[in-house]
């Protein structure tokens, strides 16, 4: 044990977290093939279920097989299973048993949540991971059971419906995008109340989890002259823009297309719910094969953006896109600092917010050149939607999935495991110890533009 210490302190806490993900990885791949996990008859490919695990833990949704053709009903709570460890974070699932079994979460420990949860301060990260785990439990409970309540009237057994009512409620809250339906959500298309809700868990578990917490103590009432932090504005506001605008474009570049002949509401909800589920969640209620090449290119900026930090999803994230926009605006006015919600940003999340898209940027060029050597044949647009959906852990596929070769597939697993740990921590990874410089050399303007 204490060599074990040893040798972790020899790591970052990112390379660390890094380590646990491919841990989780492996569990998981042997989760999913237990004995009972597949139906009779079944055979799945090594990769394909190695795919699938990768997908799960980054709580994705690409799926190169057929869930509900595939697992058994004891295959598809381990599947759920991993769909928690994967959307919770594996930090917040370990520090959930140590405290069960009362096991003392020491510094170092703590160090690793805050990396996870990337929180800036080690201060009440432990309490963190307790509302974490509540809210994301009771609110796919809530889901589930109404989900559950209301599907009973389509299912021979109240079994099957609780089986199905969970499975979309964990999908959805998780923002994983799996469905057993085999169709995602389409048999769904005219059912308003079942994509609303869906949409609801979806974006409680995309908002970020410390706006979860936040807006629990507002409404509770137990913290006096209680404030919403700066965060969660810039991510809640962010956000409902996203949504709103992605509805506006998805509906207006569809309107001439796809969308003719549907009623107004059919479109509305369509643009809608695809708005929602393009940011991280996967899950669709119509055949996205039908959008435009331009809607299609839209939709993967959308899952590039991706969802809030601390949250389930993966992309850049909300704030980072924030910040960058917001400086761009500022910068155009002559401003040198950033000023939003009577308070200013921080220079070193500027240098953050666009380190990350840049890396973002260069990584999804690099997978794209990939892509377009290992298969050939397959259209751009549908490779970079591809790309931008593994990257975003958003699981939206133009149905290219399955037919990806063995390395087409590992690039995509990469994508996934990337945009599922962080790009920041993936960097810190790749970076290792930094040591601060203990001298500064003379500082020199250089020409730009």
């Amino acid at each position: 044990m204490k060599l074990s210490r040893e040798v972790l302190h020899k790591f970052t806490p990112a390379q660390i977290i890094v380590f646990y993900y491919f841990l989780a990885i492996a569990s998981s791949f042997l989760l999913l093939n237990l004995p009972g996990v597949y139906k009779p008859g079944v055979h799945v490919a090594f990769i394909d279920s190695l795919f699938t695990a990768v997908s799960a833990v980054s709580v994705t949704g690409l799926s190169s097989i057929n869930i509900g053709e595939t697992y058994s009903v004891f295959g598809l709570c381990m599947l759920m299973l991993v769909l928690q460890l994967g959307g919770i974070g594996i930090m917040s699932i370990g520090t959930f048993f140590w405290l069960l079994v009362k096991k003392r979460i020491g510094m170092r420990e703590r160090q690793l949540i805050m990396v996870d949860t990337n929180q800036y301060t080690l201060a009440g990260v432990v309490q963190l991971i307790r509302q974490i785990i509540q809210i994301i439990v009771a609110i796919e409970l809530i889901g589930g059971a109404i989900l559950t309540l209301y599907i009973s009237r389509f299912y021979d057994s109240f079994s099957e419906a609780l089986l199905n009512g969970m499975f979309m409620a964990v999908s959805a809250t998780t923002n994983a995008g799996f469905d057993i339906t085999g169709s995602s959500m389409k048999p769904y298309f005219n059912d308003y109340f079942i994509q609303l809700i869906l949409m609801v868990l979806i974006i409680l578990g995309a908002i970020g989890f410390p706006v979860l917490i936040e807006v629990k103590s507002y409404f509770s009432k137990k913290v006096p002259h209680f404030r919403f932090s700066l965060f969660t504005k810039i991510t809640t506001s962010t956000f409902g823009l996203l949504l709103v605008f992605g509805t506006l474009m998805i509906w207006l570049l569809e309107s001439f297309h796809s969308f003719k002949g549907m009623r107004w509401h059919e479109q509305f909800f369509t643009a809608l719910f695809h708005s929602v589920s393009a940011r991280s969640a996967g899950l669709t209620t119509y055949d996205v094969t039908n959008f435009s090449d331009a809607t299609d290119i839209f939709v993967s900026s959308l899952m590039f953006i991706g969802a809030s930090p601390s949250s389930v999803g993966g992309g850049i994230r909300t704030t980072t896109f924030a910040i960058a926009i917001l400086f761009l605006i500022n910068f155009a006015k002559g401003n040198d600092v950033i000023h939003i919600f009577k308070r200013q940003i921080k220079l070193v999340d500027v240098f953050r917010s666009y380190a990350v898209i840049l890396v973002a940027c260069v990584m999804v060029m690099t997978a794209l050149l990939l892509l377009l050597l290992t298969e050939p044949g397959v259209p751009v647009v549908s490779l970079l939607f591809e790309i931008t959906s593994a990257f975003g852990t958003c699981g939206m596929s133009l149905g290219i999935t399955s037919d990806l070769s063995v390395a087409g597939k590992l690039i995509i697993m990469v994508l996934m495991f990337i945009g599922r740990v962080g790009l920041i921590s993936f960097l810190y990874t790749i970076g290792g110890k930094t040591n601060k410089t203990p001298y500064h050399y003379p500082k020199e303007r250089v020409i730009i533009g």
